[in-house]
C-alpha cells in the first residue's frame, strides 16, 4: 500500500481508511457514501482515496531500474 499516510493538503490521515474504502466499495456500495461514514468529508481528503492506483504498484515492480 503506497497511499500517504496524511492528506497533502488538510493534513487529516487518510491511510487508515483505504483499504475499508476499497473492500467496501468492491461489494458494490456507493463511493460517496462509504466516504461519509468514514469521516472523509473535504474534497482534498476524498481525492487522496480517489486518485490512488494501486494496480499500478503491482505492474511496474517486476521491471528493473535504468
Amino acid at each position: 500500500m503506497m497511499i500517504p499516510v496524511r492528506c497533502w493538503s488538510c493534513g487529516k490521515p487518510v491511510a487508515d481508511k483505504y483499504e475499508e474504502f476499497l473492500q467496501r466499495t468492491k461489494k458494490g456500495e456507493d463511493p460517496k457514501k462509504v466516504m461519509d461514514e468514514l469521516g472523509l468529508e473535504r474534497y482534498c481528503c476524498r481525492r487522496m482515496i480517489l486518485g490512488q492506483v494501486e494496480e499500478m504498484t503491482d505492474e511496474i515492480l517486476p521491471y528493473p531500474r535504468f
